[in-house]
């Protein structure tokens, strides 16, 4: 039935959703029939019984519709758990949320893309990185609400500074235009505007959805 239905719906290398993932029994098939695939579920049924059906899949199983679509084995898969959320059900920043987490967030809600930089924090460098013309930084130091100007999550003229310097490096030809999410700005709108800078408050403009 599911072949049936993946046959009708989808062409080859189109992308099936499982929300539902169940015993894996869709990821599997859309496999075997070569589509892309992506498959939810909560609690530990992931890790005991989904990816290692799927493993097998992969490994070159003959269940289900292997015989009928010639299925060898072949392909791969990526296992993800979902971090702690970053918002609270009223949708608040959650007071624990720590550097890396919440620059992921960021970056992501502003250019769609993941964000790589690891589990960065204290002393590190806040740029998330260059995005179509525009640099994105997170001034955060892990205290939600921390408005001490020596504090991290102040914008000053010495951070900006150390930010157009940290762009450069990579991308000289870089025309200085930023986008920094902080606590507060010590800035005047004058001195943003002039030095190309959209500056965002934390915790006001990040966003639970883009």
């Amino acid at each position: 039935m599911i072949q049936r239905i993946l046959d009708i719906a989808t062409n080859p290398g189109d992308l099936v959703l499982d929300s539902f993932l169940g015993s894996g029994t869709t990821a599997a098939v859309a496999h075997k029939m070569g589509r892309r695939w992506i498959g939810i579920k909560m609690g530990e049924h992931a890790v005991t019984h989904c990816a290692p059906r799927l493993e097998k899949v992969i490994a070159g199983e003959q269940g289900g519709i292997s015989q009928s679509v010639g299925w060898q084995g072949g392909g791969g898969f990526r296992f993800y758990r979902l971090g702690r959320p970053v918002f609270e059900e009223a949708g608040h920043i959650r007071r624990d949320i720590s550097f890396s987490v919440l620059a992921a967030h960021v970056r992501f809600s502003e250019t769609g893309r993941p964000w790589t930089g690891g589990d960065a924090g204290a002393g590190q460098s806040p740029l998330l990185g260059l995005h179509e013309g525009r640099a994105f930084a997170l001034l955060y130091n892990g205290v939600l609400g921390d408005k001490r100007v020596n504090g991290g999550n102040v914008l000053t003229h010495a951070l900006l500074k150390s930010i157009h310097e940290e762009v450069a490096r990579p991308d000289r030809s870089f025309l200085e235009s930023l986008t920094i999410y902080g606590t507060r700005s010590a800035l005047s709108d004058a001195t943003l505007k002039r030095e190309g800078v959209l500056f965002k408050q934390t915790p006001y403009h990040v966003k639970a959805r883009r």
